[in-house]
């Protein structure tokens, strides 16, 4: 099968990846068999882990260092064809005494150490989209602002976006899930006014995202940011003063996608506290929580929150390893 003779392949690359690196120091004896992974390929050679990524480079830090633990590794180097220096910033976020890791950006045979990528610029709203702020919020919806995007949000759905059109320049609210679903709403309704038209899909979206709905599309979309809405509106829950949605450190993609989300608040003491929601059992959460204290600054204690079923000891045993109060906290 194709895929067997490519997880092959690169279990041939990887080790020849290592032999070069170590040269003399390569010892047959004291190595593992190559390993398919959940991001590529791996092996152990005396407790240091070696990973080669093949699949959703941007996300792969947090499979391979749950893979090397449960290894029993004690340190990890990690080669990257691609999204290099976006793992050696979230690398740089895991605590070196407890678990030192390396990141290596990949061209053929050639192994560079990996910089730390900066942080996407922060981009500001147009002004222009954030005087549609007041439509959105008399629709019902929530008011979020992430990288320079001005959107509506029903109990963490996004359901309306401001855009420009890129051909007149003309500003307006598109109303629908998703791009596709914008342009179609806006094909099937485009003669209702755009107040009402929000309006009713406001109330049709909000009663299957409530708590206790029966199972349907629009609740198991955006899980991790229905969540965080659920927390923003109780933060007592987890021992908070007050919670308040924040941008992810680096855009979303797609508003279909499960992507963490994040929100930043007050404990009792008055000390601030950045609160990432999850969804699933999703191994790379700890490295994007890591980043999300990148971008926010100072922040000293980072919560973790999934729901229940969703808390795994092996997000725990990352957390464990990273720099500085980094928990998991299982919401009921």
């Amino acid at each position: 099968m194709e895929a067997d003779r490519r997880a092959r392949l690169l279990g041939v690359a990887l080790r020849t990846l290592v032999v070069d690196r170590l040269g003399d120091g390569f010892d047959a004896s004291c190595a593992t068999e190559v390993t398919s992974m959940g991001r590529g390929v791996a092996l152990v050679h005396r407790q240091q882990a070696w990973v080669l990524v093949d699949d959703r480079h941007d996300s792969a830090l947090g499979p391979a260092v749950a893979w090397a633990t449960s290894a029993g590794a004690t340190s990890l180097q990690l080669l990257a064809p691609q999204a290099a220096g976006l793992l050696a910033r979230r690398a740089a976020g895991f605590a070196p005494e407890r678990f030192p890791i390396e990141v290596w950006q990949i061209e053929d045979r050639r192994q560079t150490p990996a910089g730390a990528e900066a942080l996407p610029a922060e981009i500001r709203p147009r002004p222009e989209h954030l005087e549609l702020a007041d439509l959105i919020a008399g629709a019902g919806a929530d008011v979020v602002v992430e990288h320079g995007v001005v959107a509506g949000e029903v109990a963490g759905l996004e359901v309306c976006r401001a855009v420009t059109d890129p051909q007149t320049g003309t500003v307006r609210l598109e109303v629908g899930v998703g791009a596709h679903d914008r342009e179609a709403f806006t094909l099937l309704h485009g003669d209702v006014p755009v107040a009402r038209a929000l309006a009713d899909v406001v109330v049709s979206v909000e009663r299957h995202r409530r708590r206790g709905a029966e199972p349907h599309p629009l609740n198991r979309l955006a899980r991790e940011r229905l969540l965080r809405h659920q927390l923003i509106g109780h933060p007592g829950s987890l021992g908070l003063r007050t919670l308040e949605p924040v941008a992810p450190p680096v855009p979303r993609r797609n508003v279909k996608d499960a992507v963490p989300c994040v929100a930043r608040g007050l404990d009792a003491d008055g000390a601030e506290v950045l609160v990432v929601c999850s969804h699933g059992i999703d191994l790379d959460v700890v490295p994007f929580a890591l980043d999300a204290r990148m971008a926010a600054q100072h922040t000293a204690t980072v919560i973790i929150a999934v729901e229940g079923r969703d808390a795994h000891p092996v997000q725990s045993r990352l957390a464990g390893l990273a720099s500085g109060d980094v928990r998991l906290l299982a919401v009921p």
